[in-house]
């Protein structure tokens, strides 16, 4: 059965009229558990993939290469809409067509690309600069050629961080809004947003789905609030990395500690649980169906009878 396309599914996602939750994930482990909890799309986030990839905060270090390598295992593993983060583009408005080229390529449902100064950083963290708005508009207009021309259904999200630099407003926000609106974009991302006033604002006066990144300075809002006020998606970009580092840092120092007992103890604990069969949660039973299915009987029998170990069972 043909794999159904991925931006298609998430514009239809969109005409739902529900808040589309978008947690982010930094490796198809992380997507699969995303999927697995009963999310309808999850992203991938710049921010978990250079803390996960190159153990680095997110300043821009994370090359093109690198997010579409990522953004592919993502979208091969799991079978929701995937939107990523294509951070500034990596360049100008000509880099920017083989950005979205790479993505689109890539299987993911849309990426969002924002207008700060190259090297960017986290939205949520002093320092950030902004390109001027015709740069931006400029390369918003490149990525939607490019787009109408590979997948007029992949989704194109202009973030702006004008709210959050140095001098920043929404009044700002919103003028930027409308411009890459005009440009051709789909979606917009008003990062940064400091009170529910200001969200409301934004929506109220920008024609076209909003996505709002619930954390750091921007207020924790109910699915109910954003409902009330028209934000099509909301996002949590590090909760997968967040809760990970936090599990992974527990149990390494408490492992560290008490050795062996501490595994024990864990394996125990987890036994259970949807993850503790590590093998079963990670498909090893699905691949001895597609042995049995393509591989010669007699080289299936003779690989599992009296082998030692996880034993794949097949259902009947």
């Amino acid at each position: 059965m043909p794999r159904k396309s991925m931006s298609k599914e998430f514009r239809r996602l969109l005409t739902d009229n529900e808040v589309i939750v978008k947690p982010g994930a930094h490796n198809a482990l992380s997507a699969k558990i995303i999927e697995a909890a009963g999310f309808q799309s999850c992203g991938v986030s710049g921010y978990a993939v250079s803390a996960t990839l190159l153990g680095k905060p997110d300043v821009g270090l994370i090359t093109l290469d690198e997010m579409v390598m990522m953004s592919r295992y993502i979208a091969g593993a799991v079978n929701i809409p995937a939107i990523a983060d294509a951070d500034t583009g990596y360049g100008n408005a000509i880099n920017v067509i083989r950005t979205v080229e790479d993505f689109i390529r890539a299987g993911v449902a849309g990426i969002h690309i924002e207008d700060q100064v190259a090297p960017k950083r986290c939205g949520h963290v002093a320092g950030k600069q902004i390109i001027p708005l015709e740069e931006a508009a400029g390369k918003y207009r490149a990525a939607a050629k490019i787009r109408d021309e590979l997948d007029p259904d992949f989704v194109l999200i202009a973030r702006t961080d004008a709210r959050g630099v140095a001098g920043g407003s929404v009044e700002a926000v919103i003028e930027r809004s409308k411009a890459y609106i005009d440009a051709g974009v789909d979606m917009i991302f008003p990062e940064g947003l400091t009170s529910k006033e200001e969200i409301a604002e934004v929506c109220a006066r920008v024609d076209a789905p909003i996505h709002y990144n619930r954390t750091g300075v921007s207020p924790m809002l109910t699915l109910e609030e954003l409902d009330e006020m028209g934000i099509a998606m909301v996002s949590f970009a590090t909760g997968a990395l967040r809760s990970g580092a936090r599990a992974m840092w527990d149990f390494m120092h408490e492992f560290k500690e008490n050795d062996v007992a501490c595994q024990k103890a864990f394996l125990a604990e987890v036994k259970d649980h949807p993850v503790g069969d590590i093998h079963a949660f990670m498909g090893f039973d699905k691949i001895r169906e597609l042995e049995e299915a393509f591989l010669p009987s007699e080289e299936v029998l003779a690989k599992y009878e009296g082998s030692v170990g996880f034993m794949p069972t097949t259902e009947k």
